[in-house]
């Protein structure tokens, strides 16, 4: 059997590690693209054989064949049709494996035809960092001959001269995707799986008359384990900071950061105006997080003395929103879940209805205080003020993230041509 990939559109995946993978398996549903070229840069095992075991089987997801056909006992058949080139038909499907070259630069993008690549290594994430710089960069795959390059992670950009450059966006589908522009954006960033959740559950909030109103924001995120953390107890690096990361992820509760509540300011700008507090939480699970979203607004009562903003107006409000712009990819549940009810379930987040809780108070302005404001009043006024919890699962790895990174990488890619 012969395969060629020759005018046929396809994309390039830099790194093999989980959403690399996820990837490589959500455009194997998907077939927007006609063909895949996955950089590995480096030999995996002793043969071809041991790649093709490493994208077919998962400990999370289980196998390809069950990913792609369910249990109807079809199967999903690899076969290697080059070894030396790398080629292999997955499923009717053509994926080349190159295995030399770490360096983005000397990838070689344009001699294998790819001109949108998914870089999954989340090892360069400063994009203004030169194309020939030793260590590697995200522009390498520009000079390589890709059009577009899309890093799996946050950046992490040190010039700060860049910030407001709009050279460099980070784009969350369903959010600010449709920001893209072919002309000027040639690396953006995907963000990352807890703020493509976050983003999707303070849009519909943002865009209502009442909530829009926000005093104070802050979330925690319940994350499953990355391998940003330790089997076992490890003795730490030099110059590690957080010696939390080098405990065991298998035995502990770990507390942690994420960068969520600051990346969320790029895809929704008016969060600036608020300030938010992010923090994170990893558990011993292997995927399907959950942020507890926790909202102050600025509220009011109605005529006859009761909040305006409810545990029922907020769910009201993702109601409306799986019906608009997030259809697809905001879902409102009312079912009692918990976390591997929503391993690998097609949504950004799922609305934990049956959790949320509102509570309302009266902050006491005395005559005196508004007075002293410029405030003509001749009595004390108390103002209203609503805090709301909500809840929202996400499944880090494939459900939430990679699926909506995928749908971006669509975009961009039709978006381009």
């Amino acid at each position: 059997m012969e395969i060629s990939l020759k005018e046929k559109k396809l994309l390039g995946i830099n790194g093999l590690g989980r959403i690399g993978k996820l990837t490589l398996w959500y455009h194997l549903q998907s077939r927007c693209f006609e063909g895949i070229v996955i950089n590995v840069g480096r030999e995996v095992g002793k043969s071809l054989d041991d790649v093709i075991h490493t994208i077919s089987t998962d400990s999370t997801y289980g196998t390809l064949d069950h990913f792609l056909h369910g249990f109807s006992g079809k199967q999903c058949p690899i076969t290697v049709i080059d070894a030396p080139y790398g080629m292999l038909d997955v499923d009717g499907f053509p994926v080349k494996i190159l295995r030399k070259e770490r360096l983005p630069r000397n990838i070689g993008w344009a001699r294998e035809g790819v001109q949108t690549v998914v870089d999954c290594t989340g090892k360069f994430l400063d994009p203004t960092i030169p194309a020939d710089d030793p260590k590697g960069s995200l522009r390498g795959h520009l000079e390589a001959g890709a059009r577009n390059v899309i890093a799996s992670a946050p950046f992490k950009i040190k010039d700060k001269s860049y910030k407001d450059s709009g050279e460099y966006p980070t784009l969350i589908y369903g959010i600010n995707h449709l920001d893209f522009r072919p002309h000027l954006h040639h690396v953006v960033s995907a963000a990352s799986c807890t703020t493509t959740g976050l983003a999707h559950m303070m849009k519909p909030l943002l865009e209502d008359a009442e909530t829009k109103r926000i005093l104070t924001a802050s979330m925690s995120t319940v994350h499953a384990a990355t391998n940003t953390q330790s089997v076992l107890d490890a003795v730490p690096s030099t110059g590690t900071s957080d010696l939390r990361k080098n405990r065991s992820v298998f035995n502990n509760i770990i507390l942690s950061s994420t960068g969520a509540g600051k990346a969320l300011e790029m895809v929704l700008p008016q969060i600036a105006n608020i300030g938010f507090m992010a923090d994170s939480v990893r558990i011993p699970t292997n995927t399907v997080s959950l942020i507890s979203l926790n909202i102050t607004f600025d509220s009011r009562v109605d005529e006859r003395g009761e909040p305006v903003i409810g545990s029922v107006y907020i769910n009201d409000i993702y109601r409306r929103a799986t019906r608009g712009s997030q259809q697809g990819l905001l879902y409102f549940s009312e079912k009692q879940n918990v976390s591997s009810d929503l391993m690998g379930f097609p949504a950004a987040v799922v609305i934990e209805g049956h959790e949320t809780h509102t509570r309302t108070g009266f902050l006491p302005l005395p005559v005196a205080l508004l007075h002293s404001l410029g405030i003509k009043e001749d009595r004390d006024v108390n103002l209203p003020v609503t805090h709301a919890k909500i809840f929202g699962w996400y499944d880090n790895e494939f459900g939430s993230y990679v699926r909506c990174l995928g749908k971006l990488t669509e975009h961009i890619e039709t978006t381009t041509r």
